[in-house]
């Protein structure tokens, strides 16, 4: 793998006080030829402005040899899939990553929470489900991935979810069941570090293991957007 779409940096209000321009140069060191910058949308307690997303277009595009993406990591606010920015932001993003966050959304149903997904992919420039294995959304992942392959929306296999430290439950259990109707399907996935910061900047280790003790085929792990 050389790209990693969904990280964080001091803006989103947790986890790091490092900037942009750490990621990058730790991205450099890691191989990781294009990076994604996914700050937390302003409804995660903590987090940046709309100013800010609005503003990251003026950023550089390329640090220490690394090609920079800007996107944001959306939260699904309902069931109706409602998203924290508005359109005309979104529009100016290369991507978007969609979520479910304790903070922001209450969990209902599979159903529920299957259905506010789907919707929220209407979003412009959804391009990854961000972690959908997180044991307090109950999904129906053979729903779900069907109508991200209609989208052309990547499901996400999250490293931080599946780390020794991960704080979303039994999320191997949930990330099996990902995969195995992503299988069935034909569907592709999108492998994301969810570094908070530069530490974990496109580490993929937990991600790797898993998709080896599953067999999970190769040709249906996507590099790029």
């Amino acid at each position: 793998m050389y790209t990693d779409y969904h990280t964080h940096t001091i803006a989103s209000g947790h986890g790091t006080r490092d900037t942009i321009d750490r990621l990058a140069r730790a991205a450099a060191a890691k191989g990781i030829q294009i990076l994604g910058i996914s700050d937390h949308a302003p409804a995660m307690p903590g987090a940046a402005s709309i100013s800010y997303f609005r503003n990251l277009r003026y950023s550089a595009r390329e640090r220490y040899g690394v090609r920079l993406c800007f996107g944001a990591e959306l939260n699904v606010l309902d069931f109706s899939g409602k998203v924290d920015l508005p359109e005309d932001i979104l529009r100016t993003l290369d991507y978007a990553v969609i979520s479910l966050h304790p903070q922001c959304f209450r969990s209902g149903t599979a159903e529920q929470n299957t259905t506010a997904l789907i919707r929220a992919m209407a979003a412009p420039h959804v391009r990854i489900i961000g972690h959908p294995d997180d044991e307090k959304y109950p999904l129906d992942y053979d729903v779900l991935v069907m109508a991200a392959k209609k989208a052309g929306v990547l499901p996400e296999l999250n490293n931080s979810s599946l780390s020794p430290h991960g704080y979303r439950g039994d999320s191997r259990r949930y990330d099996i069941l990902l995969l195995e109707a992503c299988a069935r399907h034909n569907v592709p996935i999108i492998l994301g570090s969810d570094s908070h910061g530069a530490k974990h900047v496109g580490d993929f280790t937990w991600c790797r293991r898993l998709l080896e003790e599953t067999a999970f085929p190769a040709e249906l792990v996507r590099d790029i957007l």
